[in-house]
């Protein structure tokens, strides 16, 4: 199972492309709306969420989390409890996180890109406190992916997708995604 926080002003490419990636991966994937159901990204799309972070349990049977980027979805992130207990969660379960776009930074504010190899949204690499920054579309270091923001979304996806099925199955699945 995989979770997808979503906050009031979260980016939505960056969002909305790592679950439809991941999902056609057959991976269970679940929106998990910060305070309500109905959450509006940065660009005014309404989404409907899976549900909400109060009945979104901490299992066994997690396999990631994923946190998009945008503002203010970013700060809103960073300020919900679950969001820091899910975080934890996977650090001490060595569960995957992927982070974009401004998104690392609240990765970096609770030291855990000291050391790490990271990349963030062009301006917030002060905040990912400790990193290697990597001027790269996607870096993953350990159990941690981090991307660039919303023109990596894909990559960032298909990063997402080579963690949950294996990077063969990722590309047997894609093959026709990857334009390059």
């Amino acid at each position: 199972m995989i979770y997808v926080y979503l906050a009031q002003g979260f980016e939505e490419t960056e969002a909305i492309t790592p679950v439809d990636m991941l999902r056609r991966a057959g991976k269970k994937v679940i929106t998990v709306g910060i305070g309500d159901n109905i959450i509006t990204g940065s660009h005014g799309i309404p989404v409907i969420t899976d549900t909400i972070a109060q009945e979104a349990p901490l299992t066994d049977e997690l396999e990631m989390i994923v946190l998009p980027g945008g503002m203010p979805g970013t700060l809103n992130l960073e300020k919900s409890e679950y969001v820091q207990n899910a975080i934890d969660f996977c650090m001490e379960k060595n569960i995957t996180i992927g982070a974009i776009c401004a998104a690392p930074s609240i990765l970096g504010h609770k030291g855990l890109l000291r050391g790490r190899k990271a990349v963030c949204y062009s301006g917030f690499e002060s905040q990912l406190e400790g990193a290697e920054i990597i001027p790269q579309a996607v870096v993953t270091d350990g159990n941690i992916i981090t991307s660039r923001g919303a023109g990596a979304a894909m990559k960032f996806a298909l990063a997402l997708v080579e963690r949950a099925v294996s990077k063969e199955e990722s590309d047997r699945q894609f093959k026709a995604v990857l334009c390059d």
